[in-house]
């Protein structure tokens, strides 16, 4: 399952994305992983949760973000839930690619049973429609 938290800059998108990573945590019987461009959310996120600083693999673009986190779930098969912080900053603000990115992590997530959840600095309406149902804070 896929959920996106949308919405412009200094609209709370993070601290909900903090609040939800740091709750799967308390709830989850696996992993969870929270991925983020630089080392900001170091103090906010718990231990507890695998934090992963995408310069650090050096991440740039939708391709490159669907594998890493192909990889990430190919590799550890505890995952329950990755969030993904500022993931227009990783991949680009090319919402078609955006879009069909999701299109095949959905697919990957629902067989492998992880809940992705990305946090993207627009508004709705600039999101190609298909992802509109998948907007957690409309």
């Amino acid at each position: 399952m896929i959920k996106l938290i949308v919405g412009n800059k200094g609209s709370g998108k993070t601290k909900t994305l903090i609040s939800m990573t740091n709750e799967a945590v308390s709830h989850s019987a696996g992993n969870v992983v929270c991925l983020e461009k630089g080392l900001k959310l170091t103090y906010d996120i718990t231990h507890k949760a695998r934090l992963v600083d995408t310069d650090e693999y050096a991440v740039e673009g939708f391709d490159a973000l669907y594998g890493f986190l192909a990889g990430l779930m190919a590799g550890n098969y505890d995952i329950t839930h990755i969030f993904v912080d500022a993931t227009l900053k990783i991949g680009g603000r090319d919402y078609e690619a955006f879009a069909l990115m999701v299109d095949k992590l959905n697919k990957l997530s629902a067989a492998s049973h992880v809940e992705i959840t990305f946090t993207v600095s627009c508004s709705v309406e600039e999101l190609p429609e298909r992802l509109h149902e998948m907007v957690i804070n409309k």
